[in-house]
């Protein structure tokens, strides 16, 4: 069992990293922004799915595959990228995205937006490093099952993302209304979310495993 001092240690390095801007909350914004805090809070939780299954893969040692493979962690992470200019292309391509008015919020198929959210946290390799680098630092093998502390780690890191980027889809969607009231159909939030993706898509290519 982890011991208070830890999980407050762990809980304070998490609210930095999860308030300090990154792939993710940029991904979950442009998400709410464009499609209204239902497609922004899908996408929050497949990359807290996601989360549970980096944690899992560190569990059971599977993350030092991409230390000791190096053409693994490369396999994967141009797997990520062009998965995302996938997604940037498919935006692109999609027809204008209505804004409307508060209140009446269009309806996205949020199933498909949790298997995008989850597949781009899936894919993305460094991911799988942070956990790998800061999970053991807390763990404590004499306190119990080591799987068990880390699944507990992993708990507490995507409570504290909700919260963090719960406020930033609340945020975002309000950004979203007021565009409402001056078009009732655009291309921008379409054009902004496919930014987003071929952004990370770069960003993801170009990574290195340092």
């Amino acid at each position: 069992m982890l011991s208070l001092t830890t999980l407050g240690l762990f809980s304070g390095a998490c609210l930095a990293l999860t308030m300090t801007p990154g792939p993710d909350m940029l991904l979950i914004a442009s998400r709410s922004v464009s499609q209204g805090r239902s497609a922004g809070f899908a996408s929050l939780a497949g990359i807290l799915v996601g989360t549970y299954c980096h944690a899992m893969a560190a569990a059971f040692g599977l993350s030092q595959l991409f230390l000791a493979v190096p053409i693994a962690y490369d396999v994967v992470r141009f797997a990520g990228a062009t998965y995302l200019l996938y997604l940037a292309w498919k935006t692109f391509r999609a027809s204008p995205i209505p804004i409307t008015p508060a209140g009446s919020e269009v309806r996205f198929p949020v199933g498909k937006i949790f298997r995008q959210g989850l597949l781009t946290n899936l894919l993305n390799p460094k991911m799988a490093l942070f956990v790998l680098a800061l999970f053991p630092q807390f763990v404590r093998p004499q306190d119990g099952a080591v799987a068990f502390q880390i699944l507990t780690l992993a708990t507490v890191l995507n409570f504290i993302g909700l919260i963090v980027n719960g406020v930033v889809i609340l945020s975002a969607s309000q950004l979203s209304q007021r565009w409402a009231g001056r078009r009732r159909q655009s291309r921008v939030p379409q054009y902004l979310l496919a930014s987003v993706f071929a952004g990370l898509a770069a960003r993801l290519a170009v990574a290195s495993r340092n």
